[in-house]
């Protein structure tokens, strides 16, 4: 969306305000509730949007006037500073920045101002990169795929994905960039640093026909807008290489589906066909992997996520969650390094990606 498109949605709030005190009516917003009982699964998205519910903020509530002048002051800086310049902030940016609007205006804590960026991300139906206020960069990309942005100047830039040593770092410009060209058959997107180091060494983007994502952990906004992008525009299928353990698993259905958290924007990050490539709680065994105890925590989250809609109807994902309960343990990635550094390339991710019907398998 454009900059002038977002101003025009973000001009709405205010014209809201306006409107109403022309009518001698007391200044309010309806803003759609983020609380976790107005997330649902939607099956035909296939991941968590928001529900009907909206809350209402209005001058009247002298609980409410403080955050409904501070959401407006928000919304108008988005608009007058940022919208048709090459300018972003950061989120702990725009908290530092607010000490400049005074003390009724500036805000006391991050999560403050980070609140009340999400409830406008809410209203205008967008997400905040579009506002020009970027999340923490993380995640890189590594493979024959050519990207075409705008850096920092303005100035237009192409580059292909293997020009670099480590691979292009995911931000806010490069997950929108034009995909000029994609030779790839196939995303893979690996958990850990680590192994996504290990597949560029042994030249896993060439055996596969892929496109490597380094998530570095839990996903960044970025990275999982970048995956589904290629994903739908390129169309080809991706897969996600995690730990053995059901944070692993959680990380993978993040991107397939989305977070609770981000249930408003949702639909824009989520990849409902990818798939989860392991390794698995099977593969423990299978593979006589060195493991670790499950800790209370971890059994915790089984049960968490046995009573999640995104798995319960995944015959697949349950069996492996209940594979885990019974045998009690948890494997990381480098595990399948007992095999030697080819192992990984050469033996275990070709059995997972024909298992999976994969491009080429």
């Amino acid at each position: 969306m454009s900059d002038e498109e977002i101003s025009e949605r973000l001009t709405e709030i205010g014209e809201t305000i306006i409107q109403k005190v022309r009518n001698d009516q007391v200044p309010s917003v309806q803003i759609p509730s983020r609380t976790t009982s107005n997330i649902v699964y939607d099956d035909n998205a296939k991941c968590y949007v928001l529900g009907e519910k909206k809350t209402n903020r209005d001058a009247g509530n002298i609980r409410h006037v403080k955050r409904l002048a501070q959401m407006l002051k928000v919304a108008s800086f988005c608009k007058s500073e940022l919208m048709g310049s090459e300018r972003h902030v950061t989120k702990r940016e725009l908290y530092y920045i607010s000490e400049s609007w005074g003390d009724k205006l500036k805000f006391k804590t991050q999560d403050r101002s980070d609140d009340l960026v999400e409830d406008i991300e809410a209203m205008i139906g967008r997400p905040r990169e579009d506002l020009k206020i970027n999340p923490k960069a993380k995640g890189s990309i590594y493979g024959d795929i050519t990207l075409k942005f705008k850096n920092p100047k303005g100035e237009t830039m192409k580059v292909n994905c293997l020009d670099s040593a480590d691979g292009q770092s995911i931000g806010p410009r490069t997950c929108e960039a034009d995909i000029v060209e994609c030779n790839a058959d196939k995303v893979i997107a690996i958990e850990t640093d680590g192994m996504y180091n290990r597949l560029m060494e042994e030249n896993a983007h060439e055996k596969f026909n892929a496109v490597l994502v380094n998530l570095g952990g839990q996903a960044t906004r970025a990275t999982r807008r970048i995956i589904k992008r290629i994903n739908e525009l390129k169309d080809i299928p991706a897969y996600v290489f995690t730990d053995s353990d059901p944070w692993g698993l959680h990380i993978a259905m993040v991107i397939i589906a989305g977070s609770a958290k981000s249930a408003h924007i949702n639909e824009r990050l989520a990849t409902p066909d990818a798939q989860w490539l392991g390794v698995t709680a099977s593969d423990i065994k299978n593979y006589k992997l060195r493991s670790d105890e499950l800790r209370d925590v971890d059994f915790k989250r089984i049960d968490e996520l046995k009573d999640d809609p995104r798995y319960a109807n995944d015959e697949r994902l349950v069996n492996e969650l209940d594979r885990w309960e019974e045998i009690g343990k948890k494997s990381e990635q480098q595990a399948l390094m007992r095999y030697g550094f080819e192992y990984v390339v050469d033996e275990y991710l070709p059995a997972k990606l024909e298992e999976l019907g994969a491009p080429g398998f």
